[in-house]
């Protein structure tokens, strides 16, 4: 499976698309040996939101924005990729953080094979776990992700385990899935206009835990927040392993619908009352409604934030360093909620949190850009991943 190591593809034209909940993103790219990808073309294409959620409804509009990314990159006659690659941000997959364990009185060497052996077992009882949960068994899921995060022998970690004699083994991995019918998809439309043999998929959560946990060596303790469209991922690192994840269903759209709601608009209108609410612009009767409604929204969201932050302690703390990925609209917005909550006054955290938002000034360095390319830390993110940890 390679899941330790594997020869990397490098200087060959790469392209990555990032799938959220909000938006999707492309962009073309050369893997290079540096480890710095080199950037040539990007774009995001918004996905249309609507009043109401209607889960069909809302695969069909992503559907329809990665068909304009992917015709536009197409269409920019930049050349033909070598592989693709497809970054899914949530509700478009499924992830678990798995410990396995094996004992035995005498000596054993780690293999390949018996690495390979214990993870499909433990895929295996994933998929078992979460098959009516997640696809009401009315499809097929794929796994599309399984990651060697740590691994110990005889108690101690270790980066080369192969081949190594123990009595004690134990593995986190990291497993991701997706239903068949949603990666299906996802490689029809793509292949409209790239032809493929393989389209690789890979989580987000992933991709910017490998990118944060190698930017910030000295902190092996934090908190990953992505608030997309319409959810929001919490996921806990300790010790540079991702021990715990959790999510809910409001993302930066709930704001939008809610204001739209309040003042009987369209979503457009609401999205114009949020830009002069945080400009300070609008005349003062209309701001006092908007803070109104606004706190309203903000004890909403705090609430379920706080709710999740305490499925994820259960007997350890929470770190206090936090890694947030969101649209830059919303940053600030959703810093304060997050800064000013109260979570540490009734459970363990470590201290008050330190926010770190994952701008693209974050990133500055870390790739190569052509002339004026858009810059977009999610498809930033993505393209160090891959470039760095994928062939």
């Amino acid at each position: 499976m390679g899941i330790f190591r594997a020869d990397k593809e490098k200087n060959k034209l790469a392209l990555v698309f990032d799938i959220g909940s909000s938006s999707v993103g492309g962009a073309l790219f050369y893997m290079q040996d540096s480890g710095f990808p080199n950037i040539i073309f990007s774009i995001r294409q918004p996905i249309t939101l609507e009043a109401d959620i209607n889960v069909d409804r809302f695969f069909i509009l992503t559907i329809k924005a990665l068909e304009i990314v992917a015709n536009r990159i197409c269409m920019a006659g930049m050349g033909a990729p070598h592989m693709i690659f497809c970054v899914l941000s949530s509700p478009w997959y499924v992830s678990q953080n798995r410990i396995m364990r094996l004992k035995k009185n005498a000596p054993f060497i780690f293999t390949s094979k018996l690495a390979d052996e214990l993870i499909q077992k433990e895929l295996a009882l994933f998929k078992e776990e979460h098959l009516q949960k997640y696809t009401n068994i009315a499809h097929s899921i794929r796994p599309i992700e399984f990651k060697n995060i740590k691994t110990s022998l005889n108690g101690y970690e270790t980066l080369s385990p192969l081949n190594q004699k123990a009595k004690e083994l134990e593995m986190s991995i990291f497993v991701s899935m997706s239903e068949e019918q949603v990666l299906g998809k996802i490689e029809e439309t793509i292949k409209k206009n790239f032809q493929s043999k393989e389209i690789k998929f890979s989580s987000f959560v992933m991709a910017s835990f490998a990118v944060v946990r190698d930017m910030y060596i000295n902190q092996e303790n934090f908190l990953l927040i992505d608030i997309g469209g319409e959810v929001t991922d919490i996921s806990m690192v300790k010790k540079n392993v991702l021990r715990e994840a959790t999510s809910f269903p409001l993302g930066s759209n709930f704001l939008i619908r809610g204001v739209a709601s309040a003042f009987a608009c369209s979503l457009g209108e609401a999205k114009s009352y949020l830009s002069l609410f945080k400009d300070e612009h609008a005349e003062k009767s209309v701001l006092e409604k908007l803070e109104a409604i606004i706190n309203k929204l903000r004890t909403e969201w705090l609430l379920k934030f706080q709710d999740s932050l305490a499925r994820l302690t259960s007997d350890i703390s929470v770190p206090a360093t936090i890694y947030m990925a969101v649209d830059k609209e919303f940053a600030e917005f959703f810093s304060e909620i997050i800064k000013n909550e109260q979570f540490n006054q009734y459970t363990l955290t470590e201290s008050k949190f330190k926010i770190i938002f994952l701008s693209t000034e974050i990133f500055h360095g870390m790739a190569v850009f052509k002339e004026d390319v858009i810059r977009d830390s999610f498809l930033i993110i993505d393209s160090v991943y891959i470039n760095r940890f994928l062939k």
